[in-house]
């Protein structure tokens, strides 16, 4: 099981699941620097935040397991 995950993370990414994988880091990029903005937001603006920075990082790591079916 840990082989076939290490094989999956180091096998090529397909295209798509890289634009994925690019937005999701900038969502999670946004998402954190609002987190840790050293002035005061709103509890909204926190909120979204934190659920920019949940998506972002869900989605890269989801996108980056994802490798191209050679059957």
């Amino acid at each position: 099981m840990k082989t076939e995950i290490t094989e999956r993370i180091k096998s090529p990414t397909p295209k798509f699941f890289k634009r994925i994988r690019t937005i999701g880091l900038t969502l999670g990029a946004v998402g954190g620097a609002l987190l840790t903005a050293p002035i005061t937001l709103p509890a909204t603006v926190v909120t979204l935040a934190g659920y920019l920075a949940t998506a972002g990082i869900v989605a890269s790591a989801i996108s980056t397991v994802a490798k191209e079916d050679n059957s």
